[in-house]
Order: structure tokens, then C-alpha cells, then sequence
């Protein structure tokens, strides 16, 4: 017992000696796990060229206008890299695009 919470730990430690810049957020996600804030039924997107950090509610991911932009993602980015769900996308146009919500 206890297993997956030490490979976390040693992954995490591994990391900051390899002089990892990430937070500890993105590091967590990375890991499979959501960060403690947050809430369930909700996930973490990182928006803009200064990666703003955006909690949004799973219901998003119904909306045709936010499948668009992970299409955009997919295509740019791909799923698989070490940065955490980024979208392509202006961050001022991204909240306009929460506000239609």
C-alpha cells in the first residue's frame, strides 16, 4: 500500500534534481492526478503565450467552439507533451469565449 504515493514522490523529487522548472500543478498532472484545487468535475488548460492556468467545468468539453479549439490544440501540440493541456488561442479571446458560456 502506499506504492503509487512513493513513485509520485520519487518522480517528483527526480525531477527538481534534474532542474525541472514546473510547477507543481503541472508536475501533478503529468503524474495522473488532478491538483488539489481542482474541484471535481473540472479540469486545468493552459491558455496564451504566457500560459494563463484555467480551472474549467467538464460541461466545456460539450461546447462545439471549445472542441474547435482542442482540435487546434491536438494539431499544434499534440496530447502527448509535457506541458499540460495547452491551447492555442489568444487569452483575451479565450475569455470572451467564457463569458458566452
Amino acid at each position: 500500500m502506499g506504492g503509487g504515493a512513493e513513485r509520485k514522490g520519487r518522480r517528483a523529487a527526480a525531477s527538481r534534481r534534474c532542474g525541472s522548472s514546473s510547477s507543481e500543478e503541472e508536475e501533478e498532472e503529468r503524474a495522473g492526478g488532478a491538483p488539489e484545487d481542482v474541484p471535481r468535475g473540472h479540469f486545468v488548460v493552459y491558455v496564451g503565450a504566457n500560459r494563463r492556468r484555467f480551472v474549467l467545468p467538464i460541461a466545456f468539453l460539450d461546447r462545439p467552439d471549445f472542441r474547435r479549439l482542442l482540435r487546434q490544440a491536438e494539431e499544434e501540440f499534440g496530447f502527448k507533451h509535457r506541458m499540460g493541456l495547452t491551447i492555442p488561442c489568444d487569452e483575451l479571446a479565450f475569455r470572451s469565449l467564457l463569458l458566452l458560456a
